[in-house]
């Protein structure tokens, strides 16, 4: 045990066989995919897929072990391409003079750009290497293709509560003359933020900086002083990142307050750019909202404006006033859909003059024309609208592009519409009469 005890708690505690790994039990549970590639060693090339220290380097190395391969493994944040043809040449080696298989474990492989990457590929194809490549980032965006089409992506998550406390147990058990109390156990598990690496990495400082002879156990001080940085994980630039605004974004286009006011200050918490959040709260405002409630647009630009006056951490509350507003508005994306309609429609359509009654003629010449000619001045009609009048080009037939709800504002929006198209109507019956 003294001798185990030298070695890195993380090393110590890091998985010998399927049945060790804690969480990923979509993959790695009885008859799930990954768990029967590896018990039928049969294993394709990878990419690991997951936010930081959810198990990748330990599933890379418990594989290794299951098949009895060579395990070689290289960073992609210090490596290049020496590195990968010194791994082949070693891969090369192994297969020639030992019989052996090789895993090449990558790790942070979105770092290697698109010519280092494409350096494994005929390696994989002539099966000199069952290539695992590990990632925070989505490969479909960081992965080139020709390396995804020759991998299964496998998709980890965050190790919740009851995944980190089992791993805090084991821990725990190696040194049976220390205690936790509940207290400091649950703040333990808190700053992990589903990160099991970041557990470890904690308990093992909070054991070697508590005297072995210290009667007392480890409280909620004691991690306090620990932890210098306080804040969740949040990945400014990643995934996580747009995971989150997304979530902010659908929670108040479901009309949840509460969820929505959650994913805001997670945001917040985790380091995110306050004024950031405000566009998009802006942009939720004019897309999910629009003109059933147009004060909601009004109040989420006022809070971006709050909040490059007064800053942090006053304007919070702004934000949070303007995520409950619009959780709670009526809803409507008919604006939206409207604007990305004749974006489409224009695009596909050819070139049309603007109609002569509707130009306007500033010259004499332009009158002479016929610019405006028959133009009917709205104000002048009746409910000061020409009913029958187009404006569309000569050579296009009317088209709706806004159909507004019956919810907020929209429900009256959508009754003089109707209105209008009946007084419409009722010009053409009297012109045809």
């Amino acid at each position: 045990m003294k001798d185990n005890l030298t070695k890195p708690l993380a090393e110590i505690l890091r998985p010998k066989n399927v049945h060790d790994i804690v969480g990923q039990i979509e993959l790695l549970g009885e008859g799930q995919s990954l768990k029967v590639a590896i018990e039928g060693k049969s294993l394709p090339s990878m990419i690991l897929w997951g936010p930081p220290g959810v198990g990748k380097t330990s599933i890379a190395h418990v594989i290794s072990n299951c098949i009895d391969a060579e395990f070689l493994s290289i960073s992609a944040v210090l490596s290049g391409v020496k590195e990968i043809r010194e791994a082949i040449e070693k891969a090369q080696f192994m297969k020639e003079h030992q019989q052996r298989n090789t895993i090449l474990f990558v790790d942070e492989v979105h770092r290697f750009n698109k010519s280092q990457q494409d350096a494994f590929l005929p390696h994989i194809e002539s099966g000199l290497i069952t290539f695992i490549g590990a990632t925070t980032e989505n490969p479909s965006f960081e992965v080139n293709s020709a390396l995804l089409s020759r991998c299964q992506v496998y998709v980890l998550k965050a190790l919740n509560e009851k995944e980190l406390e089992s791993i805090l147990d084991k821990a725990l058990k190696l040194y049976p003359e220390r205690s936790i109390n509940e207290g400091a156990r649950n703040l333990v598990v808190t700053y992990a933020d589903g990160d099991a690496r970041k557990l470890i990495n904690l308990v093992e400082m909070l054991l070697s900086s508590h005297a072995a002879d210290n009667s007392s156990a480890i409280d909620e001080l004691d991690v306090k002083k620990i932890v210098a940085d306080k804040t969740r994980r949040f990945d400014k630039g990643g995934d996580q990142f747009y995971d989150q605004i997304s979530a902010l974004h659908k929670s108040v286009r479901g009309s949840d307050p509460d969820a929505a006011l959650y994913w805001l200050f997670k945001m917040l918490d985790g380091g995110a750019d306050p004024l950031y959040l405000s566009r998009r709260i802006i942009r939720i405002a004019i897309e999910d909202i629009g003109l059933a409630d147009p004060r909601a647009q009004t109040i989420a630009l006022e809070a971006y404006q709050i909040y490059e006056r007064l800053g942090f951490p006053e304007a919070e509350l702004a934000l949070s006033n303007a995520v409950i507003y619009l959780s709670m508005a009526p809803k409507s994306n008919s604006a939206y859909h409207a604007y990305n309609m004749v974006k489409k429609y224009i695009a596909n359509q050819g070139h049309f003059n603007v109609p002569i009654h509707l130009k306007n003629a500033p010259t004499k010449l332009m009158d002479n024309l016929g610019y405006g000619k028959n133009y009917r001045y709205a104000h002048n009609e009746d409910h000061a609208y020409a009913a029958g009048e187009k404006y569309f080009p000569d050579e296009l037939e009317p088209v709706e592009f806004y159909k507004p709800t019956d919810r907020g504002l929209e429900k009256k929006i959508s009754e003089k519409k109707l209105f209008l198209r009946q007084l419409d109507q009722q010009y053409k019956n009297n012109k045809s009469e």
